[in-house]
């Protein structure tokens, strides 16, 4: 069974964008690679097999959901992650430290976008202290208190290839004393979680696949160079880490957001695996590969697909299906797209289906968007290769 490597293929000579090879014992993840969240361990409408079938490398389920429900032992007991869904290639998890801040503040893209909601906290995230975020669930109102410990061996239940370090992720609207006293904690908390992720690693290797796991640390520091740089020291020199990823606030702009990325991936360098965490937009993944971002997860293109989105290659990214100009249109979403939905559907057989609420236009939307993404990711991985991204995004957008 392969082991756990990372592996430069190619190195643009115009900026920091690289092909690699992430091997884990599930498969190997050719990078630039997009991540796609089955949040609750499912894709919502649509089977890992087919995910699969259409390219899907990996994808990416959520610790603090799936600790509320169905509850990690249960996982564990059915052999793991990858066989209680089915998914047959490498799976990430995420520490549960997102929903500190998507409880509390609201997802990344909203802030970005400006879309942040200016009321007080959300009720369901309670108290953040040194020993970790306690929260009340959404689902019986119970108090849980997620620690760096307990992240962990959530963590090691699902049996994910790669998990993360558990962390705040802070807003952008928190004063530069809170983003270092939260940078500090989240450091704390990575320390924990790396102690405890290495006293553990001899556990039932019925668990998950394989066994074994990978850890990555993330970068804190919101929108301040000087912390960035000191969370990316505190990353750098924690060699256990296998990966890296660049978490907490990306700013209020996209502008801001794409400063504080270079920044960090040029100073990351090529030695570790790079995720961003929460970014989905076909236009800032052709922008941030540039600053040597390996892998890229949202839930952005399911959740468009079912509300009637539709990713295009068109100026703003997507068409809303449910449009009254689609209902009598007989070409499909895109005529050179190879999708199944593409090619055996009309925009108005689309439309039809979500103004009538069937299941099935769900369905049909998601593959199209997983498809998309996964093709985009191809083209910028054969772009990286042949040193012409600049020249392969217009051909994307502007394609006759």
């Amino acid at each position: 069974m392969a082991k756990f490597s990372w592996q430069i293929n190619s190195l643009s000579k115009k900026s920091n964008a690289r092909t690699g090879y992430i091997t884990t014992p599930n498969g190997v993840i050719k990078t630039p690679a997009f991540i796609f969240c089955a949040t609750k361990a499912a894709l919502k409408s649509i089977t890992t097999t087919d995910a699969k079938k259409i390219g899907t490398q990996i994808i990416l389920s959520n610790t603090y959901h799936l600790m509320l429900q169905p509850g990690s032992k249960l996982i564990a007991d059915h052999g793991g992650l990858h066989k209680f869904m089915n998914w047959k290639g490498p799976l990430l998890t995420d520490s549960g430290g997102f929903q500190i801040f998507s409880l509390g503040h609201g997802s990344v893209s909203d802030e970005i976008k400006g879309r942040r909601s200016k009321s007080k906290r959300n009720k369901s995230l309670l108290k953040i202290d040194e020993e970790g975020a306690l929260f009340k669930s959404y689902l019986d109102g119970k108090n849980h208190l997620l620690s760096p410990e307990k992240s962990i061996q959530i963590q090691r239940n699902l049996g994910a290839d790669l998990i993360l370090v558990f962390d705040e992720c802070t807003p952008y609207n928190v004063d530069k004393t809170y983003t270092e006293k939260s940078m500090q904690r989240s450091h704390r908390w990575a320390s924990r979680s790396l102690n405890s992720f290495n006293s553990k690693l001899n556990y039932n290797p019925q668990y998950g696949s394989s066994g074994e796991q990978r850890l990555y640390g993330i970068v804190q520091g919101g929108v301040y160079e000087d912390f960035r740089e000191e969370s990316i020291e505190f990353n750098l020199n924690h060699t256990d880490v296998f990966g890296i990823a660049i978490g907490g606030s990306l700013g209020s702009s996209k502008e801001e957001m794409y400063n504080v990325v270079n920044f960090t991936g040029n100073k990351l360098g090529v030695n570790h695996p790079i995720h961003l965490l929460g970014i989905g937009d076909p236009k800032d993944i052709w922008s941030l590969v540039r600053a040597g971002i390996d892998t890229f997860d949202c839930v952005s293109p399911t959740r468009l697909a079912r509300h009637g989105g539709a990713l295009m290659k068109n100026e703003s990214g997507k068409i809303n299906i449910n449009n009254a100009q689609y209902e009598n249109e007989k070409n499909p979403i895109d005529s050179n797209c190879l999708c199944e939905t593409c090619q055996n559907f009309s925009l108005s057989y689309l439309h039809h289906l979500f103004k009538t609420n069937e299941l099935l236009g769900l369905q049909l939307l998601t593959l199209h968007n997983i498809f998309f993404m996964n093709e985009l990711m191809n083209i910028i991985r054969d772009a990286i290769k042949k040193d012409r991204l600049e020249e392969a995004e217009k051909e994307w957008y502007y394609r006759k």
